[in-house]
């Protein structure tokens, strides 16, 4: 089956709890906050094996000039059809007048990034308080 790419931000917690823990994220555990937050992103999209959720990126920004990219996830089972890579063309194109395009990559993802164009930068390093385990 195709999978079909769609621009919304309503989700169900099954979905969102199924493909935040495909991939071993702690956000998983939170699903009814994932829901909120995905109505509250600026910008969602997410791709679809049928009526599966396989895929999704979602980023916030000021309006004109920066953008951040806070997830991008795939199913591992979808890992391999360039599920990734499209949803990262979506947001590009989606922020192609925008100054600053910012994401922060797992260290063993990063190398999927700058194939994707980030460049990794010399001069910050990321910083968060959280309380996730990943």
């Amino acid at each position: 089956m195709a999978i079909i790419y769609k621009d919304i931000h309503e989700f169900t917690k099954e979905e969102l709890e199924d493909l935040f823990l495909s991939v071993e994220w702690s956000s998983g555990h939170f699903p009814e906050k994932l829901v909120i937050a995905m109505k509250n992103y600026e910008t969602v999209f997410s791709a679809w094996d049928g009526d599966k959720l396989v895929g999704l990126i979602c980023a916030m920004d000021d309006g004109i000039m920066n953008a951040y990219v806070h997830y991008l996830l795939v199913n591992p089972e979808y890992h391999g059809r360039t599920i990734g890579r499209t949803l990262v063309d979506m947001i590009k194109q989606h922020y192609k007048d925008y100054m600053r395009l910012v994401l922060i990559a797992y260290d063993n993802e990063a190398h999927f990034y700058e194939a994707c164009g980030f460049e990794k930068n010399k001069d910050t390093s990321p910083m968060c308080i959280t309380s996730l385990w990943t």
